[in-house]
């Protein structure tokens, strides 16, 4: 995947979608490519970012949130986000001890294959985060540019079911039709289990703090720490006021929406 370039533009009908891993990314990327007009190229997967970048008969790129922050005034925009807590322990699990080797991006890391999550967090402070993975990259430095959000619309994956159909609605009065629901690909973990035993110690969530604080304070504000670590049903928002939370909640306007 990659490292910089996290935007899908759809050129002919101005759409962005900011794809983040570990986030119904395969399942939107399945429905999306029903937007295509042209059949796709075979022989490669609608996961890979190769495939938007070279495979689409020139209907898609990838562009980087400045580029596609560029585009905003003129194109829809969105995405979808998850607990930052919940999304380290799926990429932990599927990428540390699912597989039999990290991605190479972990692996020049320090990310070893069956090594305990403990070791994981720490092998992730001891890295910049220009090194880091995009499955573990936060959420902000993906849909995020000099301080600015760059989708229109952030949903949340915790309430896909009725974000998916709110965004659909909105992309229907942009002529832009997708699926009333979009496909279950991928999913490894539907249960909400309490991800206690992971984050056992108070020394555990603040360094999983010190790397996904930010997230937090930007896409999760209205949520405890307890109720993101229990891994809780969260009250329901409206997909368009996930974004505006954050500036209400902090004077220093760390990340803003014009």
């Amino acid at each position: 995947m990659s490292r910089t370039h996290h935007f899908i533009h759809f050129k002919r009908i101005n759409l962005l979608y900011g794809r983040v891993p570990k986030v119904a990314n395969s399942s939107i990327k399945h429905a999306l490519c029903k937007l295509l007009e042209e059949k796709p190229t075979k022989g490669l997967k609608t996961t890979s970012d190769r495939f938007w970048r070279d495979y689409t008969h020139d209907e898609t790129e990838l562009l980087s949130p400045l580029q596609a922050r560029k585009l905003r005034n003129t194109h829809f925009s969105f995405s979808f986000v998850r607990n930052p807590f919940d999304r380290l322990v799926a990429a932990y699990n599927n990428k540390v001890i699912e597989i039999e080797a990290p991605p190479l991006p972990m692996q020049r890391m320090g990310v070893k294959h069956g090594m305990t999550f403990d070791e994981f967090i720490n092998t992730l402070l001891d890295n910049p985060l220009e090194n880091f993975d995009v499955h573990i990259l936060p959420q902000f430095k993906i849909l995020c540019t000099e301080n600015h959000l760059v989708p229109k619309f952030i949903g949340r994956m915790e309430e896909m079911d009725h974000h998916w159909a709110n965004l659909r609605k909105r992309m229907l009065k942009q002529g832009i039709k997708v699926a009333k629901t979009p496909p279950q690909k991928n999913v490894r973990r539907l249960e909400r289990n309490s991800l206690r035993k992971y984050f056992h110690s108070s020394e555990v969530v603040d360094k999983t703090i010190k790397l996904y604080g930010k997230d937090i304070e930007i896409f999760y504000p209205d949520a405890s720490i307890d109720d993101l670590i229990e891994n809780k049903p969260l009250e329901t928002i409206h997909p368009k006021k996930i974004s505006k939370l954050h500036n209400q909640a902090n004077n220093d306007n760390a990340v803003d929406e014009p």
